[in-house]
């Protein structure tokens, strides 16, 4: 039996249907269908058991589609939330304490991201004393999913619209506060483990220092905003096999769905081992019968440990070429060096051989070489990020236009630089479609009432400027290369930095998302706002 599957976790694909059909795991092959992106929709199973099982009694090939509508109200929205923060700090700005209360909706059964969101809430900062309470309610409600960076843009919003009142109680200017706070490298996390090498420190200095933060912003109901985030990154299990080609291309065999652009990644990595060009790299995805096990692709953790592996295979070639050229000139595979894609012997310049040149010599001098790796890696370095926005309120309407928005982050060594700014672009539109229109509204019965694109207002081009994208670069030690997850957390400050701004336009602090215009349009009328 095999099941096309636009879900990420192929064994539990495969699991599931095999439970239901009451079949052997192993009479099930589960082939992945790559469609874009995944932010968490993907890793759950809805339609693939019911699709199998009707095949079967059925003997003939069936296809199920869900309405927009089933989408929407069945395949799992991210918690809403209820979250008190509390936050103490000297004169001069330095942080004391903190403790928050968060009490997520699970929807109808349990298991809302509450735990992410105490996780990382406090994360940016060192915070000496710390309490965390959560709670994970079962309401009468879809049951929530994960949604990138599952918890934490919510918990974020809460803390970082207190830092921003903080800040103007103190009087200590927004950056300057985040960089006397920021997390550094062996202090330690509210929630207990050490931090890493991170770079929350250069980010925020690299907001201060850019033309963004220092230019003028004039006109009524105009505010800045800024805000910072963090998200941990993920790892996991992750297999590659790498074949070298007699033309000398390289085919590469990875586990992890392409839905951000990871394949080209992964082949990046063989490609710098090899010293070849990325373009002679051919990537594919295979499935759970044709490659080793990996863990799914979530959590930021993909360039990481499928990188790890991709790298692990292309070090295997390159040992196993370099054992072979050996052989052929009847030397020691230790007077051989391999540099920048060629073979050459340590002490005779007359011996040399391309990596082209050797592999159109194989099948002569031994046969195929093919690397292979499964790997686990631990030590992935945790992510930063810290955004300013511009905004324009309609005191008329409530209407918030986004007149320039940057996003700082801390990426480690960016693999695909052009990947690393499509995925903070991506995360700060989905932000904004957050911060200001995305919500479910549900009558007393519990029916979804805008449960179509005509309803549920989703960003478009024309609601957002052009995205300015800061990479700042703080290698990973975890990393061969240091690369960090970086699709996680620039969804995480854009609904607190573009309610600071809406605060600095307004003199309005908003506490509930979305900001929609009618719900900041009443705000601003209850308080008689016109002067700021």
């Amino acid at each position: 039996l095999t099941v096309w599957s636009s879900s990420q976790g192929q064994f539990m694909v495969r699991e599931q249907t095999a439970r239901i059909l009451n079949i052997p795991i192993s009479q099930v092959k589960a082939v992945p269908m790559e469609i874009g992106g995944g932010f968490g929709g993907k890793l759950l199973v809805y339609l693939e058991p019911v699709v199998a099982i009707l095949s079967k009694k059925s003997g003939r090939p069936v296809k199920i589609a869900m309405s927009r509508a089933d989408v929407l109200e069945a395949t799992g929205p991210t918690a809403g939330a209820h979250i008190k923060v509390k936050m103490g700090a000297t004169k001069n700005g330095k942080i004391t304490a903190a403790e928050a209360q968060l009490i997520y909706e699970a929807g109808a059964y349990p298991g809302s991201p509450v735990s992410g969101g105490c996780q990382c809430m406090f994360g940016p900062y060192v915070v000496p004393n710390g309490y965390l309470e959560g709670f994970d309610v079962v309401v009468n409600r879809p049951k929530s999913a994960a949604y990138r960076a599952p918890g934490v843009p919510v918990a974020a919003f809460a803390v970082e619209s207190v830092v921003d009142e903080l800040c103007e109680k103190l009087g200590v200017d927004p950056l300057t506060f985040r960089d006397l706070n920021a997390a550094r490298e062996g202090e330690r996390r509210v929630t207990g483990p050490l931090y890493g090498s991170v770079g929350m420190a250069e980010t925020v200095q690299a907001v201060q220092a850019h033309s963004h933060y220092n230019a003028p912003l004039d006109g009524k109901y105009r505010g800045r905003g800024v805000a910072a985030g963090f998200w941990g990154n993920g790892t996991g299990p992750a297999s590659a096999t790498a074949s070298v080609n007699p033309d000398g291309t390289i085919s590469l065999v990875e586990g992890s769905p392409d839905v951000g652009g990871s394949r080209a990644s992964a082949a990046m990595h063989v490609a710098e081992v090899l010293g070849i060009r990325a373009e002679d790299i051919k990537p594919s995805v295979g499935d759970t019968d044709s490659i080793g096990f990996t863990s799914n692709t979530g959590g930021s953790s993909v360039t990481f440990k499928t990188g790890w592996a991709a790298y692990t295979a292309a070090q295997d070639i390159k040992q196993q070429m370099i054992e072979r050229v050996a052989k052929v000139w009847d030397v020691s595979p230790d007077d051989v060096e391999y540099e920048g894609g060629v073979l050459k012997h340590k002490s005779d310049n007359a011996l040399t051989k391309t990596f082209q040149e050797m592999a159109s010599q194989l099948n002569a001098t031994g046969g195929p070489i093919v690397g292979n790796a499964t790997v686990n890696p631990r030590g992935q370095g945790a992510s930063f990020a810290v955004h300013v926005v511009d905004v324009e309120v309609d005191s008329e309407t409530g209407k918030v236009t986004i007149l320039r928005y940057t996003a700082a982050q801390d990426v480690g060594q960016p693999i695909h630089p052009s990947y690393v700014e499509g995925q903070i672009q991506g995360a700060v539109v989905q932000g904004i479609g957050w911060a200001l229109n995305e919500e479910y509204v549900l009558d007393g019965d519990g029916k979804m009432l805008n449960a179509s694109f005509l309803d549920y207002r989703m960003p478009i081009s024309l609601d957002v400027p052009e995205i300015e994208t800061l990479l700042v670069k703080v290698p990973s030690p975890g990393h061969p290369y240091g690369a960090r997850g970086v699709g996680e957390v620039p969804v995480v400050p854009p609904m607190a930095a573009i309610a600071n701004a809406i605060y600095a336009a307004t003199g309005v602090r908003m506490n509930e998302l979305p900001m929609s215009p009618g719900r900041l349009q009443k705000a601003m009328s209850e308080l008689g706002v016109a002067a700021r």
